[in-house]
């Protein structure tokens, strides 16, 4: 019934902020009203009150452009396979450099985890335009539950897990290698994955880059740590999970609303956020279009939010923050053909780990990423690293000044330290670094086949929608 209110009371709003937003132009310096006495406190004031009521959708990545060798290098985004709950999102890049181009087809493959704990994989985006300088980017793009229909079956942890093997098969089956990076949420999912794959025998990446996640909420354990784990599980199930209302493809869909979700993020810190739209109206009046517009921005993306299957946040409280499976060695996740399989990370060998800490970080405390080093007692001791970036809270190890002066440069070299040429194990396909210009992409179906022998046994067959890529 919350949902259903929720977006009444959405509904009700969306008149309300439209007349805001014509009465903030109405009132703008370009306009005769513009010149009224007041008139920039009241274009402010509107304008401040637009941006509280209106509703934000999915961002965009708008990465059109980044710098490699010196030369602008031109962004084409992608879908690569296409999946109920995920898109495997591909950034191509473009040049007509001849050493530009011979630079691209050669740098490393990365494949970037993005998380699924409210936000859109747009809350990477500077992560991801700080890679494209140096590496092939793709990126799991998750898909807001309330846009899924009930048809397409729930979603899991263990689906969680699942889709990230089946990405890793794929980028290996193009190109024979890969790096995967995990920021936050999905450091655990990932290192289950990888874990499987090498229990199985098959190829796994070439190393690992985990950044600010909960691989042992126990230690120094955060507010949000605390809810988790201070909150029955029956809790959660009573008083945060409801259903989509009619109206949206996922009607009937048991949700975690990103509404809620938000709520949560602002109560964390009510008087920053009451702060920042009360420099945002003065910087308003001031003119300061600078500061304004890095407001905007910020906003529209942290304002953004998706709905979370239930099942999966569910499994994701139980399993990560109270019942601690994977450090407790007892978490066995369940592949596409209903097999029960143990997470052993110390099965993993052959792989470089590389773990990233910020200093500040409120959400994953001090801690909780480095225990992977414990957990992955297969990976000699010169293969793992960790970092702490000193003076970060949780977002600034992977955006902003820092992320991009301190931790990619730790992370490029780890990643190269690690890299191995590209060895295509299936079939030449044709990339974007051998292009010089985009093409239009048709739709093509093909499973990615694992590396060995003892994989293709026992690798999962999914129904997964590929978007092949054709040459100029």
């Amino acid at each position: 019934m919350l949902y259903q209110l929720y977006e009444a009371q959405r509904s009700l709003m969306e008149p309300f902020a439209d007349f805001a937003q014509a009465a903030s132009k109405l009132y703008g310096q370009s306009t005769a009203f513009g010149q009224a006495p007041l008139a920039q406190r009241i274009a402010a004031g509107y304008d401040l009150l637009y941006r509280l009521g209106k509703d934000y959708e999915k961002p965009e990545f708008g990465i059109k452009t980044v710098k490699v060798d010196g030369h602008d290098v031109v962004i084409h985004e992608s879908v690569e396979l296409e999946k109920p709950f995920c898109k495997l999102r591909r950034f191509k890049r473009f040049t007509d450099q001849p050493e530009t181009l011979k630079t691209l087809k050669s740098q490393p493959v990365v494949l970037v985890v993005a998380p699924l704990s409210g936000h859109y994989a747009t809350l990477l985006r500077d992560t991801v335009r700080a890679l494209l300088q140096g590496h092939k980017v793709y990126i799991t793009d998750w898909t807001n539950a309330r846009l899924v229909p009930l048809s397409e079956g729930k979603f899991r942890l263990d689906d969680y897990v699942n889709y990230v093997e089946e990405f890793i098969r794929y980028l290996q089956t193009e190109y024979g290698n890969c790096h995967v990076i995990s920021v936050c949420q999905p450091t655990v999912p990932v290192l289950a994955a990888v874990s499987l794959m090498a229990s199985r025998g098959e190829q796994i990446p070439l190393s690992m880059t985990m950044m600010g996640g909960p691989i042992d909420a126990r230690k120094s354990p955060t507010a949000v740590n605390n809810l988790a784990m201070n909150k029955s599980f029956e809790w959660f199930e009573n008083n945060v999970i409801y259903r989509v209302p009619d109206g949206f493809p996922g009607a009937g869909r048991r949700v975690y609303p990103g509404f809620l979700q938000h709520t949560g993020f602002v109560a964390m810190n009510p008087e920053n956020h009451a702060s920042s739209h009360y420099d945002y109206f003065k910087n308003l009046i001031k003119g300061d279009d600078a500061s304004t517009e890095a407001h905007r921005k910020f906003y529209d993306e942290y304002n953004a939010v998706l709905d979370m299957d239930a099942d999966y946040y569910l499994d994701t409280i139980r399993t990560v923050f109270q019942q601690f499976d994977l450090v407790n060695g007892t978490w066995q996740v369940t592949n596409p053909q209903g097999e029960r399989e143990l997470v052993r990370p110390q099965d993993i060998r052959g792989i470089g780990l590389l773990t990233i800490e910020g200093e500040l970080d409120d959400i994953s405390g001090s801690g909780q990423t480095r225990a992977a080093h414990d957990l992955c007692t297969g990976i000699v001791d010169s293969e793992q690293h960790h970092y702490e970036v000193k003076g970060a809270g949780h977002y600034g190890i992977f955006s902003g000044r820092r992320w991009r002066e301190l931790v990619y440069p730790e992370v490029q070299a780890f990643i190269a330290q690690h890299d191995k040429p590209q060895k295509r194990a299936g079939p030449p396909v044709p990339v974007a670094e051998d292009m010089v210009r985009p093409v239009t992409a048709r739709k093509a179906t093909r499973s990615a086949e694992p590396a060995t022998a003892a994989a293709r046994k026992k690798a999962p067959a999914t129904q997964t929608k590929r978007v092949a890529r054709k040459s100029a």
